[in-house]
């Protein structure tokens, strides 16, 4: 059938008026925090309030996971410089992004951000005292910036999936957020489903937090983060009882009387917060024979006299970032692997951790993720 031409321009305006809404869709969309915060989704302009939460925006956007950022705070190329590498290396443009001080410090410049019209500001849930205090939240409002708290860190065990969600909500790609959910899901399966079927017995685990970071020992965490993973991997998380919230500090005597049979230390290339310092260089690419000298180090102090895990060398080092992005689903698979050697003795997390950067990620891997006195 021909169309009139009055016919073909009412056809027309129906098409545009149709198309609208998936150009700019206003929602609601239910933060980790409970607030219900209005959008424009898919969200084009987009601020990230800490760099590290490129981690979870490059598995929803593969291709260009910095399309849509139109500013993000500074620390990433200082926590975690290979993978900054690594992207500045695949997109260069990154360099020129605008960088932010943190909330936390109170160095965020909200006269820069509104300059930038981002539609949304994403912020993690530990800045959200400051955040509150400063009363960013309504001087954002007032020129129409809404901002959104994801969670990765606090409570990564409980909101890794949630925040996935919102982040799928508001870049438009919600079947990739729930593909990488169930990926996430599946892979932390492989580790509970054997250990329910087993039931061995739980090594106690000392998790030291950022070990060789400073002078002092030992910081750790309580029942969440990697003190929640460490119990999912079939272990018994020495601090939970010592430590009420997520993260805290146990004194030397502490771990000493506890005799842990396993110590996992995180650790990170820190050499702009501190230059050559004692921490585990361990991260993308890692030199993992110099992470295992510097591993075998920490275990010369105080803390670590005459205990069960370094006369049998169940002494390890995992990348600290895993405590901040949503592929824990790896360090429970290595977390399980050190501490039920004989049971996990056919999973291979590195080839976990391939298949995540194969489906999602726009990098290439690396391994240098992971050590341990027992390596040859």
């Amino acid at each position: 059938m021909r169309l009139t031409g009055k016919t073909a321009a009412l056809a027309m305006g129906f098409l545009v008026y149709a198309a609208l809404p998936a150009l700019a869709d206003k929602i609601a969309v239910k933060d980790v925090t409970g607030r219900s915060v209005v959008v424009n989704v898919p969200v084009d302009h987009m601020i990230l309030g800490e760099g590290r939460q490129i981690y979870f925006l490059a598995v929803l956007d593969k291709e260009a996971p910095f399309e849509h950022v139109v500013g993000w705070r500074d620390d990433l190329p200082k926590a975690d410089p290979e993978s900054y590498a690594a992207y500045l290396a695949r997109y260069p443009d990154i360099a020129k992004l605008p960088t932010f001080g943190g909330m936390k410090d109170g160095t965020f410049d909200i006269e820069q951000a509104v300059t930038l019209k981002p539609d949304v500001i994403l912020m993690n849930v530990d800045a959200k005292t400051a955040t509150e205090e400063a009363g960013y939240i309504e001087k954002l409002a007032k020129v129409g910036i809404p901002l959104v708290y994801v969670d990765f860190r606090e409570k990564p065990m409980e909101n890794t999936e949630q925040s996935m969600r919102i982040m799928g909500q508001l870049m438009g790609k919600e079947a990739i957020a729930d593909d990488f959910i169930k990926f996430r899901a599946d892979s932390i399966k492989r580790v509970t489903d054997l250990l329910e079927k087993n039931n061995p017995p739980r090594p106690v685990v000392f998790v030291e937090r950022a070990g060789g970071y400073s002078d002092d020992c030992c910081m750790s965490f309580g029942d969440e983060n990697f003190g929640k993973m460490v119990e999912i991997s079939g272990g018994k998380n020495m601090a939970k009882e010592i430590i009420p919230g997520t993260f805290g500090t146990v004194n030397p005597e502490q771990v000493i009387a506890s005799n842990p049979d396993q110590i996992i230390i995180t650790g990170g290339n820190w050499d702009k917060y501190v230059p050559g310092g004692a921490w585990v260089g361990v991260g993308y690419g890692a030199d993992l024979k110099e992470a295992r000298r510097k591993l075998e180090a920490l275990t010369k102090r105080p803390a670590f006299t005459g205990i069960k895990a370094v006369e049998e060398k169940n002494v390890h080092a995992i990348w600290h970032q895993f405590y901040n992005n949503p592929y824990q689903f790896v360090a429970i698979q290595e977390i399980a692997k050190w501490l039920h050697p004989d049971l996990f003795a056919d999973l291979d997390p590195e080839a976990t951790f391939k298949e995540l950067h194969a489906r999602f990620l726009p990098l290439a891997y690396k391994p240098g993720y992971f050590v341990s006195l027992k390596d040859e």
